[in-house]
């Protein structure tokens, strides 16, 4: 019989899903005017609610109180309505002046920056270009120097099991899937990079055990947290053990108690002054009328 399908089409390598990214933040009303007011995100309701959760879809900013830290490259957004992106941001402009924040419009996304510098790109649902979600975080890009990019491509699947190409065009990619339309980019640059200032990345993985045995091996662990969740930071060139890259990786097992968790989302749309039953909350996944099945 012809296979019509290709299979390999839907595998995801041993990553299974992205959660969160974490940076620092010095002040949290100026992260909430950023991220709760400015973007239209939603602060956990449940978790660490002294500390700072940020719901995006099924991912999460981490945003725990200290020195602020900056991630080298930047962060894609996937948030429906340009146009009210675009006056939630211009409604916090006068209460984030004098810090980092900008907003700009391009000509496929709109450009934010954080009071602190950390930029992302947001982008209206594409389901040709990032998969089925209406509200999610589908890429986190670093900034990496000239030559790296075939090393990391190395790197992640024989140590982590991850699927990973090379890409070319605005310099050399290396895309790293990391859950389902979700990947971790490295884009070589020319331009100086600033020192890691601890900002990290997490996602989840099936095999648990075979790359953290891959990473011990070579001395890459970091840190044990605990039975579902260890760290570790630097990406090395695997024949010459030459360092390549560092960003901590927060690894957890699919086991892991807050696996898939239900996050709350809520439509920025509603307000008190226009309050509708029935439309609090946001849908992450597209319907079915906005993708061809």
């Amino acid at each position: 019989m012809p296979q019509p399908f290709d299979r390999s089409a839907e595998d995801l390598g041993n990553a299974i899903h992205f959660e969160h990214v974490n940076v620092q933040v010095p002040d949290q009303r100026l992260a909430t005017r950023f991220y709760v007011t400015g973007l239209g995100l939603t602060r956990d309701p449940y978790l660490m609610v002294t500390n700072m959760w940020i719901n995006a879809g099924r991912s999460q900013f981490h945003l725990p109180s200290g020195r602020p830290q900056v991630l080298r490259g930047h962060i894609g957004l996937v948030i429906a309505g340009r146009e009210a992106l675009l006056a939630r941001l211009a409604s916090v402009a006068k209460k984030l002046e004098g810090t980092a924040f900008a907003f700009a419009e391009r000509n496929d996304h709109v450009e934010a920056t954080c009071p602190w510098g950390n930029r992302l790109r947001c982008y209206e649902p594409d389901a040709a270009r990032f998969g089925r979600i209406a509200l999610g975080i589908p890429y986190v890009e670093f900034d990496v120097p000239v030559g790296c990019a075939a090393g990391i491509c190395a790197f992640y699947p024989e140590v982590m099991g991850m699927p990973a190409d090379l890409r070319n065009g605005d310099g050399k990619v290396a895309a790293v899937k990391t859950g389902r339309d979700q990947h971790l980019l490295f884009r070589e640059t020319d331009r100086p990079n600033s020192d890691y200032d601890g900002h990290h990345v997490q996602m989840y993985i099936t095999d648990f055990s075979g790359p953290y045995r891959k990473l011990l091996a070579r001395g890459l662990i970091s840190r044990e947290d605990n039975q579902y969740q260890y760290r570790f930071c630097d990406i090395v060139d695997l024949d010459s053990g030459k360092h390549l890259f560092i960003v901590e990786h927060e690894v957890r097992s699919a086991t892991h108690p807050m696996f898939m968790r239900p996050m709350v989302n809520r439509n920025p749309a509603i307000n008190n002054r226009n309050y509708a039953y029935g439309h609090d909350e946001a849908a992450w996944a597209m319907g079915p009328d906005q993708y061809e099945g």
